[in-house]
Order: C-alpha cells, then structure tokens, then sequence
C-alpha cells in the first residue's frame, strides 16, 4: 500500500472510532440508559420551589418527600419544623376515629343540619362524611368529636403521636384543631400520612378503605391525588394548608403546603403552588 493509502486508512479508523466514542458517552446529568416511569433528576435537583411563592406573592413552605427515592424537596426549611394550627386537616383524623369507634355508620350516613346559618353556604344543609370533607364543613366534624367524646379522642391521639398531642380539656372538644392547643408541622404532617398510606395506625383495613377513598382530590388515568386543605382562622395571619400524597408512577410522594392567608383570594394559591411543584418535578 502506498503512503498515501496508508495516511487515508490511518484518518478513517481515526473517525470511525471519534463516533464511537460520542455515541456510547454520557453526558452529565444525562443518563445513558434512561429508566423508565422516574421522575426526571436533572430537573427535581435544579428546581427551586421557592419561585412559585415569589410568583403567586404568598409566604410559605412546601415539603414534599419522594417515598421510592427518599428524597426531600422543600421551600423554607425552618418553616416545615415549625408548628402551626392543623385547622381541616386534621378531618383526616377525625374521620378515622369517628369511623373506628363508630359514632358514625359510614361515610353515607346523614347528619341532620342545626339550621345555624354560618359563612359557607354547602355548611347549611344536611350531609354526609363524605360531602363534609370535601366542603370541609366544620360542624358536622365538631358533632363527631363530641360524639367520639374527649377521653377516647386523646387516646387514639396519644397512640398515634399526632402533633402536639394536645387537645385540652373537655370543653375544648370541637375546637382544639381550630384554635388550639393542638398543633402539628408540616414535617409531622408528612410522617402521619406516611404511617396512613402504609396503615400503620391502629385502625381497621375497613376504616382505612373509606377514609383513603374519601380523600380522593383528584383521579385521572395517570395518577390519584388524595388530600385536604385546611384554613386556620382564629389565628393572624391566618394559615393554610394542602397536605396529601400523590401516587404516580408506582411511586407515592408526600406533601405539606403551608402558607400565610391575607384573605380568601389566597385560598387557591395553597393547591396552585402544590400543583406548579409537582409538576416543576416533573409530576402530574
């Protein structure tokens, strides 16, 4: 072969291997072998959800665990320590315990409304646990705590660790989520739910079944959004929440929003800024 010959031969294993090459490399951040159904990393380790509460022009945090990965992401770290009134959510709980001890038949069991006009107009009529928890109709839940009555309340409390533990006297039994004493973190917010999605509290596989069916927010092809918000007025600012888990993917993620509330303008902002974070990591 003539030099020539050989210098060509010499460039083209030269290029051939330069494709190789670029064709099995990775590039950062990039997997090479991507899996499927998982939540893109190159975005949930860049995002930054503290841009939705800037956008929306509310205070708050947001903790959101990925339960496959064990991941936390969160806006406002010392926020989600700190305890605040669990106002409405705390209809999840109620709601297990007023099923467990059956001081209610079921979640289609009607309670008769008192005919006191209050600020909610789905509040003034008669309804059933499952419309209660989706109007978060106050009253209906109060006539459920004093049924179940203040001794057992504080049992299962205890039994549980739910928040503070705190529930106060007796007097206080329709009232202590609302005004207090009891009050609970966006992080323990996050350690009940998980304990409630693996049924690990002491509540029976029927009771799990209507109270997990009964959060249902939201249910598409793609996912199931179970949730409750929660609105604390007795306090300044008032306080909201939208607590839940999303499951998605053969995967479950927890979450905890917890924002200062100037007026009911605000109200939406508690689920919209769950919403652009979920989807910041590339959920829903």
């Amino acid at each position: 072969m003539s030099r020539s010959g050989r210098s060509l031969l010499i460039i083209s294993i030269t290029i051939i291997s330069t494709i190789t090459l670029l064709t099995f490399t990775s590039f950062p951040g990039i997997s090479a072998t991507p899996q499927a159904n998982q939540p893109p990393s190159v975005i949930a380790q860049n995002v930054n959800l503290g841009n939705y509460f800037k956008e929306l022009g509310i205070e708050g945090s947001i903790l959101i665990y990925d339960q496959n990965n064990k991941k936390f992401y969160q806006h406002n770290a010392s926020r989600n320590s700190t305890a605040f009134l669990p106002a409405s959510t705390f209809k999840i709980v109620n709601s297990l315990i007023s099923l467990e001890t059956g001081v209610i038949k079921d979640e289609i069991a009607i309670l008769t409304w008192d005919g006191i006009v209050r600020e909610f107009p789905t509040w003034n009529r008669d309804t059933n646990m499952r419309q209660a928890y989706k109007d978060s109709t106050v009253w209906f839940y109060q006539v459920l705590a004093r049924r179940v009555g203040h001794e057992r309340m504080q049992q299962f409390i205890n039994q549980f660790g739910y928040g503070n533990r705190q529930i106060g006297t007796p007097e206080q039994i329709d009232k202590f989520w609302l005004s207090g004493p009891l009050q609970i973190t966006p992080k323990q917010q996050i350690e009940f739910l998980q304990r409630l999605y693996r049924r690990e509290l002491p509540f029976s596989q029927r009771t799990f079944d209507l109270v997990q069916d009964i959060m249902i927010f939201e249910k598409t092809p793609n996912y199931i959004l179970r949730a409750k918000t929660g609105w604390a007025m007795s306090i300044k600012p008032n306080i909201g929440w939208f607590v839940g888990y999303l499951e998605q993917n053969k995967n479950v993620y927890f979450f905890a929003t917890n924002i200062d509330m100037k007026d009911a303008a605000d109200a939406p902002k508690r689920i919209e800024l769950t919403r652009r974070s979920f989807k910041a990591l590339g959920l829903l």
